[in-house]
């Protein structure tokens, strides 16, 4: 036990950071589902705590995540508003992902090419960026985990960022511009001055800024003030049994419910999809390079959504902007994301009228930070210069994101990069040998078939026989080949028989005729 506190110099400061981040996603995300605010806040314990011991990630953080949202409203509305029949859903999709967990299903996170990821990291880095553009100028309607491009107002991304500068206030913007250049000047100058500045952590002293100018204005020593959506709102219970009854116990009845059940699997889908996608891209950003056991993700995660939907919360994924915060503020094991989730618990019990003086600006001052780490100008010229077979994926996966939401910008990655790698497949069906000429004076097409021939390699291979001249001979060599799809040998044989009609000779060497 003693090994996971090896690092906590490191971990602590880090899971301080997630804890100011985590905790208006949290209450965010709640609101944009139409969820019980303190649903938010059990679901970010529950994935620092639970998820945490449970997982073998060493800086991913779990908790409610964005991409859900949608789901999560729009489940609710079609199970009748009832809060309680959606969290059976929430527990019978945890255990539906620790079935994918046992079926070893995690291999599917391999199938993501590198600059897929990459392009979803640099995404969510400017979207982050785009996001907190607004919270930075004090104009403060939407959920701050909300991260859709088109939003519920008829708003989108770009329109409500134009639209916050007609909802400037001077105060939000000092505060935001001067935590900005807090954490800039903290990061590049004075954490190289003296080792103390690396022990305190800039987005701390970020948040106790705020806090000191939220109290200023409020006693009008500075003439200028916050709204109430302008800063934190987490819900304050006035004594223990009044924080207890903020939890809620799913309806068990609703388990015959067919709808309950749908909802759960696509739950478990999109969570587990989301996961996986966020476990590989966290793995890339690790310094250390450390590779997470995917199946045992599934199974932090699925126990993590019985225990978060038994108790009253939202479904939890690993979420990547907590997981990225964690990582650029020094995060060294998964005792950080453990650590964060106390303090979620803690901070609900206790300080709930303390983090209400927090302003959102110098949460979006944080967040800022966070985006342009992850999309730095220089991954792109990186990118760039790796060819376009890498740089379109990237590119496209970046622009879908922006303009869509995560997985469909991961799907319409994937369909580019798919199609790089079917063009890859249609070009390496075979090779063709030099042509000689025998003594006769007929020329020899000499074709070896790859080691594995799918029906994508069906055009080329049709190509490279119709390209045979008449009155000559082609081999047809298969001798290397592993695999060659029913479609590619029906092709041949077919080739053979009408090969007479133009007077070319066919031999086959090793070639499988199919059972008939």
């Amino acid at each position: 036990m003693t090994h996971l506190f090896k690092d906590i110099k490191h971990d602590l400061p880090a899971s301080i950071v997630v804890f100011f981040v985590a905790l208006p996603l949290c209450l965010g995300i709640a609101l944009a589902s139409g969820a019980p605010l303190f649903a938010g806040i059990i679901a970010g314990i529950v994935g620092g705590i639970v998820v945490g011991i449970a997982s073998d990630s060493p800086l991913g953080v779990s908790g409610p995540a964005a991409g859900l949202a949608v789901i999560v409203l729009t489940s609710i509305a079609t199970l009748g508003g009832s809060w309680e029949a959606f969290l059976m859903a929430v527990v019978l999709a945890g255990v539906i992902q620790l079935i994918l967990g046992y079926a070893k299903a995690g291999f599917i996170a391999f199938f993501f090419p590198s600059s897929v990821i990459k392009g979803m990291l640099t995404g969510i880095g400017l979207l982050i960026i785009l996001k907190q553009i607004p919270h930075a100028l004090g104009w403060d309607k939407d959920a701050f985990g909300d991260v859709e491009f088109f939003q519920a107002d008829g708003q989108n991304t770009f329109s409500a960022i134009f639209k916050a500068f007609e909802f400037v206030t001077p105060g939000v913007l000092m505060i935001a511009v001067i935590s900005l250049a807090l954490l800039i000047f903290w990061d590049t100058v004075l954490t190289k001055k003296h080792k103390i500045f690396g022990m305190i952590n800039g987005p701390l002293v970020v948040v106790v800024f705020g806090i000191v100018m939220f109290n200023l204005f409020q006693s009008n020593i500075l003439s200028f003030s916050l709204a109430a959506d302008q800063v934190v709102r987490v819900p304050v219970p006035e004594n223990l049994s009044g924080f207890f009854s903020q939890f809620t116990l799913p309806d068990f009845s609703a388990i015959t419910n067919f709808e309950v059940w749908k909802i759960a699997i696509v739950l478990a889908i999109v969570a587990s999809l989301e996961t996986l996608l966020c476990v590989e891209a966290t793995d890339k950003l690790d310094p250390y390079k450390r590779i997470t056991p995917t199946n045992r993700e599934l199974k932090a995660q699925g126990l993590g959504n019985v225990i978060s939907g038994l108790i009253g919360g939202l479904p939890v994924t690993q979420v990547i902007v907590r997981s990225s915060a964690n990582i650029s503020f020094g995060g060294k094991t998964k005792m950080s994301a453990i650590i964060h989730g106390f303090f979620l618990l803690i901070s609900a019990l206790t300080i709930a009228s303390i983090l209400n003086m927090i302003p959102l600006a110098s949460l979006a001052a944080i967040l800022l930070m966070v985006g342009y780490k992850l999309a730095k100008p220089s991954l792109f010229r990186q990118m760039y210069k790796l060819g376009h077979e890498q740089f379109i994926p990237f590119i496209v996966t970046v622009v879908a994101i922006l303009l869509t939401d995560l997985l469909m910008g991961i799907t319409a990655g994937m369909i580019v990069g798919g199609g790089y790698a079917l063009y890859h497949s249609y070009r390496n069906s075979h090779h063709m040998k030099d042509v000689v000429t025998s003594e006769n004076g007929q020329q020899i097409y000499h074709i070896v078939l790859a080691e594995e021939v799918s029906f994508f390699n069906k055009a080329s291979v049709v190509k490279a026989l119709n390209n045979i001249p008449p009155n000559s001979k082609v081999i047809i060599d298969c001798t290397k080949s592993v695999s060659i799809n029913y479609d590619v040998i029906e092709l041949i044989m077919n080739y053979e028989s009408n090969a007479k009609t133009k007077n070319i000779t066919v031999e086959k060497i090793n070639f499988i005729e199919p059972v008939t």
